[in-house]
């Protein structure tokens, strides 16, 4: 009869002793440890400045007037300040049109350049490089489009529609949609750009075995796009919905949130009242307000778009 062989014993560690042959488990986090102290240190230090200055009274230009004023500045914001009611809501108003056309135009062309045509990489740079011009720049090529004696209304007058004279940018029953086209023409790439790499994404077995089951183009898109590009959807929007809040440099330099206050967002307000009035106390107080407005919608937004979950 054989006898029973027995296993040799297993090497015990001695206790005490790292594991040898890999990396240690901090060196990724020693790698980013510098990049990570600047960024914290370029963002958390202006934060907490904001929230230390929304509760002084600072004016560099009245020195005798500056202190702690505690909750004052936000007293005066919620109740004595009617422009901050009147550029917070026009804000509203502005990102919630922008981000609409916005996705609307930017899938449309997403969907078109994703097909195959002649042509198509020349289609596609026409249709992405709008992205690359700087908003003041964009802002200046649609002040020469809309200007009263050398742009499309001079051209428009013309042809016989309107009259000589006119300026979009003065009227305030067309500053508002021409401020939105002037925004839509830099801001819809934004939105094809990361829906056509999204669109890449998806496997072509899916379509065919819609086509094999009967399903139309219609249906196709309802129910095998959309789902796939529904987190590409949620991020660009928001990303989008937070630039809009905060532009300045295109209604600055296209209306300079005229007439009559009529484009004034809250931004652009809080420009004003640091720059030109030099109130920083009272600026850092509307942009508190403006940042826990943000923090407020996207979380919410977050939490009812299920962003990262599981397509249903």
């Amino acid at each position: 009869m054989a006898a029973a062989v027995t296993p040799p014993p297993r090497a015990v560690r001695p206790p005490g002793r790292r594991r040898t042959g890999g990396p240690p488990r901090r060196l990724p986090y020693l790698l980013i440890a510098p990049a990570g102290l600047l960024m914290l240190g370029f963002i958390a230090y202006p934060v907490l400045s904001v929230f230390y200055y929304s509760l002084q009274d600072y004016n560099p230009t009245k020195p005798w007037r500056n202190g702690f004023a505690g909750l004052g500045n936000f007293t005066e914001l919620f109740t004595e300040d009617p422009q901050f009611w009147g550029t917070l809501g026009f804000s509203l108003k502005w990102v919630a049109v922008e981000v609409t056309l916005q996705l609307l135009f930017g899938l449309a062309l997403a969907l078109i350049v994703n097909q195959t045509f002649v042509g198509r990489a020349v289609g596609r740079a026409l249709v992405f490089s709008p992205w690359a011009v700087s908003g003041v720049l964009t802002s200046a090529i649609w002040v020469l489009l809309y200007n009263s004696q050398t742009g499309l209304t001079r051209y428009l007058a013309d042809a016989g529609i309107g009259s000589y004279g006119t300026s979009w940018l003065s009227d305030t029953a067309t500053v508002f949609p021409a401020a939105i086209v002037a925004d839509l023409w830099r801001g819809v790439p934004f939105f094809a750009i990361l829906i056509l790499a999204d669109l890449q994404s998806i496997p072509k077995d899916l379509y065919e075995a819609a086509e094999v089951d009967g399903a139309g183009r219609v249906r196709q898109f309802l129910h095998i796009t959309l789902p796939h590009l529904r987190d590409a959807i949620v991020l660009s929007t928001l990303l989008r919905a937070v630039w809009e809040f905060n532009n300045v440099d295109l209604l600055y330099t296209l209306t300079g949130g005229g007439p009559a206050g009529e484009t004034t967002t809250l931004p652009l307000y809080i420009a004003r009242t640091s720059v030109d009035a030099h109130d920083f106390g009272y600026a850092s107080a509307l942009t508190t307000v403006a940042f826990v407005v943000l923090l407020f919608c996207s979380t919410v937004y977050l939490r009812l778009s299920r962003f990262g979950g599981e397509n249903r």
